[in-house]
Formats: structure tokens, sequence, C-alpha cells
């Protein structure tokens, strides 16, 4: 059985163009793509309702602020608590990037920035400093060799 994609070409290369150019305006998206204006802010509109595009903010790289360190921490919490606290305690830490309950030897994944090793420590005991959390185990990142990236899941899912 195939399932209907949620986006179509049109989509697909309007999400390339405003991911290659994010200061692109509307009418020159339109001029590019050669369709109406209207056509252009309709299909943005329904992207963003449909929760396809979340958002339009500049890419932070959080190295140039100075967090240099990038670390993946697996964090084993205590069953009773719930899930749910502990991610709203590591939505507390602004080093604390995303994080994601996960299946296997944890309970849930972290990606976390420090501005450097003693940081690095600092930020895991406010992890684990939290009743929640039983253990932490962390990994540091020495080098990014796919820096996060959802355009090729776009062009796929839009047939481009």
């Amino acid at each position: 059985m195939t399932s209907v994609s949620p986006i179509d070409s049109l989509d697909a290369r309007l999400i390339r163009l405003l991911a290659d150019e994010p200061r692109i305006g509307i009418l020159e998206c339109a001029r590019r793509l050669h369709v109406a204006r209207g056509t252009v802010q309709a299909r943005l509109d329904k992207l963003a309702a449909r929760g396809v595009i979340q958002g339009f903010g500049p890419d932070i790289d959080a190295a140039a602020l100075g967090y240099r360190v990038t670390a993946f921490v697996t964090l084993e919490i205590r069953q009773a608590g719930g899930h749910d606290r502990v991610g709203r305690h590591l939505a507390g830490i602004p080093e604390v990037l995303e994080a994601h309950t996960v299946t296997g030897g944890g309970d849930i994944v972290a990606r976390v920035v420090a501005r450097d090793n003693a940081d690095l420590q600092r930020v895991l005991d406010q992890i684990v400093g939290y009743e929640g959390v039983l253990r932490a185990s962390s990994v540091i990142a020495l080098a990014e060799q796919v820096r996060y990236r959802t355009l090729p899941l776009v062009e796929a899912a839009g047939g481009a």
C-alpha cells in the first residue's frame, strides 16, 4: 500500500528555495517558481498549518556562540517519575538542544553543548542533579559528518 505524500513537487521546490535563500520574499518566490503570489502564500500557510514547516527563524551555530563541545547524553530515569517530568527539567537547561525518549539501554537521549569540557561537566551535573535522573552516560562528538538536515526528505516526499 502506498501512502500519499503530504507535499507535492511545488511544495518541495518552495521549501528548497526558502532553505537556500531564507530572506527571499513571497513575490520573488512566486517569480522563480512561475506561480502566482497567492499560490506561494497559500502553500506556505498550509505547510505551516500542517506542521511541515515549523519555523522561519535563523539557523544558529552553537560553536559560533562559543559552545564548541557537543555531547550526546543517554539518561536512565526513575520510571515512577515519568519521561515528561525529566523532559521539562531538560527543557530548563539552555545547553540541552534536544532530547528524545528512546528504546534500548537508556530512556532519554539528549544533545547538549558546552563551552569546553569543564563546562560540559557543569551541564552534566545540572542534568543529573534532578531527582528523576538515575544515571547519565555521555559521548563527546569529535566532528560533524552529516549536519542535521531535512531537505533530502522533502525532495523524496515531493518527488523532486
